[in-house]
């Protein structure tokens, strides 16, 4: 299959060529990416043994399940705040630096934390500034990714690869996080998370171009937000986003819900791990076979699909059709993939780095709304899953909408080629 794209030509100009459809083994065969997918995904490793070594020490010391909560939940607030702010630095200077500094950032942050007897009040403190300081790399190394790749089909594969590993390493480094921890001890965990930040570092240091700052440095710094929802295509992408909010409600319920079908608590890491797992498979089976242009056609129609695999919970599922729910939402979520890459895509290059923390600060509010809402309905009903089944219903009324929308702005390219 061949299809039309856009190259830059000598003159600094567009012009269109055609090519093959690529393959998985095109993106693999770029130096720059492999750098930055090896660095990520050997510290998102590392990240998981940081959240269960912390975990488990806040708890040793205190023996407060609210505090092992509030170091849970650290993990996404800092990015929250880092999200809309720090990433902006990705567009104010080079990409590559602002990446390089973010890792040795949290390479010496994380390090202190790993200090033997290191109070618990400077415990909080190191990390909440780690987590700041990976939100502008994290920026970063998204609209990097756009830059490298100017190809749709190769850029929205490497995504693919992306979101798979990225999905691979959480479900393993969750799994051997406590067996590892409790084995070689809080500090040595915390020191292997370090050493994964230098490690990140240098490969990128080595491997991936220096390409100038994106933006003048002249933009308002939340410039971008007017800019994003000036444009009612990269609106609707950021609703379609938004819609994955109620899909996230059964990982806060999966306690109760495994009380609920009376299984016990044993059940509770099976219902965790069953919407990652179809994510992994969702993405493969998009990435092989469904061409770029047919996903974002379908997006709409995608989106839908994880909230009326969660409206099935009405029909009081047993622990082996809820398995089957939650994997089957999980697959069809992997939809969000198509969504970022063509947000990421169709947002100008200068303000890439500010727009996609705008992009993905939203994704995390709504996932951590979603999840609140969910245990409150659930308070107030006391059910899990006639309250899993109403966030489905809901979300299907709320998908017809931005369905409806996305099929009348979002069917054809960006008027010009993103810069």
């Amino acid at each position: 299959m061949r299809r039309s794209i856009f190259t830059r030509s000598g003159d600094g100009g567009y012009e269109v060529t055609t090519r093959a459809t690529p393959r998985l083994r095109a993106v693999l065969a770029n130096r720059e990416f492999r750098a930055l997918w090896f660095a990520e995904t050997q510290s998102m490793l590392g990240d998981q043994l940081t959240i269960v070594a912390l975990a488990i020490l806040i708890f040793d010391r205190t023996g407060s399940p609210l505090l092992s909560a509030v170091v849970y939940s650290l993990t996404f607030l800092p990015a929250l705040a880092g999200g809309l702010g720090l990433s902006q630095l990705a567009d104010r200077f080079p990409r590559r630096a602002v990446l390089v500094t973010g890792s040795l950032a949290q390479a010496v942050l994380i390090g202190l934390m790993a200090v033997p007897g290191m109070p618990m009040g400077w415990l909080f403190v190191l990390f909440v500034f780690a987590r700041l300081a990976n939100a502008p790399g994290n920026a970063a190394q998204n609209a990097l990714g756009r830059e490298i790749f100017t190809d749709d089909d190769v850029y929205l594969q490497s995504q693919d690869l992306r979101g798979i590993t990225n999905n691979t390493a959480m479900l393993a480094g969750l799994a051997a996080g406590g067996l590892l921890v409790t084995g070689i001890g809080t500090s040595w965990a915390l020191a292997i998370d370090a050493a994964t930040f230098l490690v990140a570092a240098v490969a990128v240091r080595l491997a991936v171009l220096r390409r100038p700052a994106a933006g003048d440095g002249g933009a308002p710094w939340f410039g971008a937000v007017r800019q994003v929802f000036g444009d009612e295509r990269l609106r609707v992408l950021l609703y379609l986003s938004w819609l994955v909010g109620l899909a996230v409600i059964p990982e806060g319920l999966a306690a109760p819900l495994a009380a609920q079908l009376g299984v016990g608590e044993a059940a509770v890491g099976w219902l965790l791990a069953a919407d990652p797992l179809g994510f992994v498979v969702g993405t493969f089976l998009l990435s092989r076979f469904v061409s770029t242009e047919h996903r974002r056609r379908l997006l709409g129609v995608l989106a839908a699909l994880p909230l009326a695999a969660l409206a099935a919970f009405a029909l009081q599922p047993n622990l082996a059709f809820a398995l089957i729910l939650l994997a089957l939402a999980g697959a069809t979520g992997a939809y969000v993939i198509t969504v970022s890459a063509t947000f990421i895509t169709w947002v100008p290059n200068d303000i890439r780095g500010s727009a996609g923390g705008l992009y993905r600060t939203g994704l995390r509010v709504a996932q951590g709304v979603g999840v609140g809402i969910g245990g409150l309905v659930a308070q107030w009903a006391g059910s899990a899953n006639t309250t899993i089944a109403l966030a489905g219903a809901v979300g299907l009324l709320l998908a017809v909408p931005v369905a409806l929308s996305w099929r009348r702005v979002g069917g054809g390219e960006p008027e010009s080629p993103p810069s």
